[in-house]
């Protein structure tokens, strides 16, 4: 028989959390009092910048349930913290997680949620110190609290790009989104979870190696992380730095997956490359003769392939696409939006 959190209680499950936590989780030198108390505490280390960010993924809303095992969605929750220190040029130290959750979930499922959050967290020297159970009704949520640093004066903005920078991605955005859509619309009904779009959208990689690589090469402008798709998070760019952007369509990184995906079906792959996408990857803008150090930098961390996809304008050009017979054509930085109609 499954047993449930009903069967042992919201300080049961709390237990077998922080027992699992000791047995498999990170022990961080810095931590000094754990799970156990009103409060976690931890010293910061001299010369280095806290930075701190949140993100929630709720049933339905960011995840679809029967298409994910708790495994893998303990790792895409993480994934997306992880991916904004990472955006910063800053690494993660520790990870606050608030659960709501039925009554009759599996105690199991949790389990290997957390299970998900290790596999992310302890390759980098990353701990679980603690957070909240609440019952949830409706819909299940994941809400996870990230701290992490940076050392002083590392920190990479979205707001420091500058016209005549280049626009370097890495990976291959948008396919997350493409998995998203065989997911909702495949008719098959086979095993879709091998499938290498969809690992993409449930089983996303964030790049916090690789931004670090790129900060501490002190060549980076400005870095962001494509959550909301490569448009939307350009547009964020552009906004908070002034600037405007040119990106040429031929230079878009198209995976082989994408367009073995893409030509059957009649999708234009350069679409999903644009649009909304759970990608994680990064933008990273520099200029023009420091494009081979922040590459080489990046490919000694790893072998994740680096695209020049563009260059920044001034704020007057706006962002434009420019096609391969030279015309250029406005761009709408949309991106996801959590209450957009």
């Amino acid at each position: 028989m499954t047993q449930t959190v009903a069967d042992i209680g919201e300080f049961g499950l709390i237990r077998l959390i922080r027992d699992l936590i000791d047995r498999e989780g990170v022990k961080a030198p810095e931590l000094t009092m754990g799970i156990g108390d009103d409060s976690a505490s931890f010293l910061p280390r001299e010369g280095y910048e806290i930075l701190v960010t949140c993100d929630c993924m709720v049933e339905g809303r960011h995840y679809l349930k029967g298409h994910i095992n708790p495994l893998d969605l303990g790792s895409r929750a993480m994934v997306m913290n992880i991916s904004d220190i990472g955006a910063m040029g800053g690494m993660p130290t520790f990870a606050i997680v608030s659960l709501g959750v039925e009554k009759d979930a599996p105690v199991h499922d949790i389990l290997e949620m957390y299970r998900g959050f290790f596999q992310e967290l302890n390759p980098l020297g990353a701990a679980v110190i603690g957070g909240n159970i609440t019952r949830s009704d409706n819909s299940n949520f994941i809400d996870i609290t990230l701290i992490g640093e940076v050392e002083r004066g590392k920190i990479i903005r979205r707001s420091t790009a500058r016209p005549d920078d280049i626009m370097l991605v890495t990976g291959y955005p948008g396919q997350a989104a493409a998995g998203l859509n065989i997911l909702l619309n495949s008719k098959e009904k086979g095993d879709l979870q091998s499938d290498p779009l969809v690992r993409a959208y449930n089983r996303p990689v964030h790049r916090a190696k690789e931004g670090r690589a790129a900060a501490l090469s002190g060549c980076a402008t400005s870095m962001i992380d494509i959550s909301d798709g490569l448009l939307g998070d350009l547009g964020h760019i552009c906004e908070e730095s002034g600037v405007g952007a040119e990106i040429i369509r031929k230079a878009l990184p198209v995976s082989a997956h994408m367009r073995a995906f893409s030509g059957p079906n009649g999708h234009d792959p350069y679409e999903w490359v644009l649009g909304e996408s759970d990608d994680y990857e990064l933008i990273i803008t520099c200029a023009p003769g420091n494009k081979d150090r922040i590459c080489s930098a990046i490919t000694e961390t790893s072998d994740v392939p680096v695209a020049e996809i563009g260059r920044i304008t001034s704020k007057k050009d706006g962002i434009k696409i420019v096609f391969p017979d030279g015309s250029k054509h406005e761009a709408a930085a949309v991106g996801w939006d959590h209450f957009k109609k």
